[in-house]
């Protein structure tokens, strides 16, 4: 793992997967988007599913990911057929890695094995790495748990805190709660208004492997954005 320090806030560049899902976003803001990850050393470019093929193509050859995410930003709404089907599309099309939204309301209703069943299919379809948005704060602590183990009984790569600062803003104490359960070969991202050099050193010192931030210029220039998705 690369080293890094809050003295030297451009070692956060390989950490960072530089986020740009907006409505709205065009081909001129994917391009600036990639020309940003490349210049910076980010970890990946995250963006929308419909423009992976063009973030494929403008990534190859210089070693930063394409991810992408799934049941998102609306979490839970996607069927687990269209789920499985769109993380094969997305995957086909270029991506390394995917993000995935869960069924809450599923694991609060108590339907454990549909929820896992739900995970496990994407896994399967995708055939890469996929990071689990568990949207910590919507459970009880016993769902909590739950929630974690059957996320990794699916075929988990990544499990996350959550899909954004909405859900929860990024905190040590989620990501040492993550990273305590998380079995070998699994990693954790965290995620969710991560603006500051120091709040994600924090996270780093937590124990995650990657940070998701739509901030991430701002941080590995020693900055503070005004907002990070």
């Amino acid at each position: 793992m690369p080293s890094y320090s809050a003295d030297r806030p451009a070692s956060l560049a390989p950490f960072i997967q530089h986020t740009a899902i907006d409505i709205g976003i065009t081909r001129e803001d994917m391009i600036r988007h990639c020309e940003e990850a490349v210049r910076f050393g980010f970890n990946a470019a995250m963006v929308p599913a419909s423009w992976v093929p063009l973030v494929a193509e403008r990534l190859r050859g210089t070693g930063v990911q394409v991810a992408s995410a799934l049941d998102f930003p609306t979490v839970g709404s996607m069927t687990s057929a269209g789920k499985a089907a769109e993380a094969r599309a997305i995957a086909e099309a270029g991506a390394d890695q995917l993000d995935m939204g869960v069924q809450v309301g599923w694991l609060r209703s108590g339907m454990e094995q549909e929820f896992r069943d739900d995970i496990a299919g994407v896994v399967e379809a995708a055939g890469i790495p996929v990071k689990v948005m568990l949207e910590l704060p919507k459970f009880t602590a016993a769902e909590r748990e739950r929630a974690v183990e059957l996320a990794m009984d699916a075929g988990a790569a990544y499990l996350k805190n959550a899909s954004s600062g909405a859900v929860e803003i990024a905190n040590p104490d989620s990501i040492a709660y993550l990273v305590e359960r998380a079995r070998p070969g699994i990693a954790v991202k965290a995620s969710g208004g991560i603006k500051t050099v120091e709040q994600a050193v924090s996270l780093l010192d937590a124990g995650a492997s990657l940070l998701g931030t739509s901030a991430g210029i701002a941080i590995v220039t020693g900055g503070e954005a005004a907002s990070s998705y």
